[in-house]
Order: structure tokens, then C-alpha cells, then sequence
């Protein structure tokens, strides 16, 4: 996570904006496209999988797994209970299989300081 300005344009400017300017209107474009593919993905996720298999996919998603750049194996500090929000379970579920992630040796974490995901973590989210 890094400290971010939030510029807020309003609609007509906007408008104007992706009328005029052909570059930035392909990019905003290809962004809305991407955010709506990623939200019938989780749609999906949260209607089909297990919550285990749901967190093993927000740990992948929150170390880069699946993007052009090499992924960050390490994820910034997140809270358990962050982590249950996003998956759509409770922090004890979420303690339980991180637990049992470290000990199969999908991830290695020290006391909430670093959190490494493995790319074998990726078996959890694959496996049927």
C-alpha cells in the first residue's frame, strides 16, 4: 500500500474529457472493462467456492499472481479480520486455514510482521 492523491473529476468534465482525448479514453475504457471482469469473478468465487478456496485466491490476487509484472511474493501487512471481510467469512475460519496453509507450505508468515505466498498456493485454487 502506498500514500495516493484521489482527484475527483465530475461527469460533464469527464465527458469532455474522453471525447477529446482519445488515449485516455481507451485506457479508462480498458480499466472499466478490467473492474467488471474482476467483479463477476469474485461474483463467482463467492457464489461457487469454499471460503478456504476463496482465501487462497485473495492471497494469490494480493501477491500478484496472474499479472505481466513478476509477482510480489510478499503481501503487505493485512489484518485477519480484513482478510475475512474480503473473503466473506470469519476471522477464526480465516486463522484456521492460514494456519493450515503454512503448515502444507503454501505460505510462510512471522507473527503478522510479512505474509510470503508460495506459488504452490496456486494447487488450492486449481484442484477440484
Amino acid at each position: 500500500m502506498t500514500p495516493s492523491a484521489i482527484l475527483c473529476v465530475g461527469k460533464e468534465k469527464m465527458a469532455g474529457l474522453l471525447h477529446k482525448q482519445h488515449a485516455m479514453s481507451d485506457r479508462f475504457i480498458t480499466h472499466m472493462l478490467a473492474r467488471n471482469t474482476r467483479i463477476e469473478e469474485d461474483l463467482i468465487d463467492q457464489l461457487f467456492n469454499s471460503s478456504e478456496k476463496r482465501l487462497a485466491r485473495a492471497l494469490l490476487l494480493l501477491a500478484r499472481y496472474g499479472k505481466q509484472d513478476k509477482p510480489a511474493r510478499v503481501v503487505p501487512k493485512i489484518a485477519q479480520e480484513t482478510l475475512a471481510e474480503m473473503v466473506g467469512t470469519t476471522r477464526s475460519r480465516v486463522n484456521y486455514f492460514l494456519n493450515k496453509f503454512k503448515r502444507l507450505g503454501f505460505i510462510e508468515f512471522n507473527g503478522g510482521i510479512s505474509l510470503k505466498i508460495n506459488s504452490s498456493l496456486l494447487s488450492v485454487v486449481l484442484h477440484d
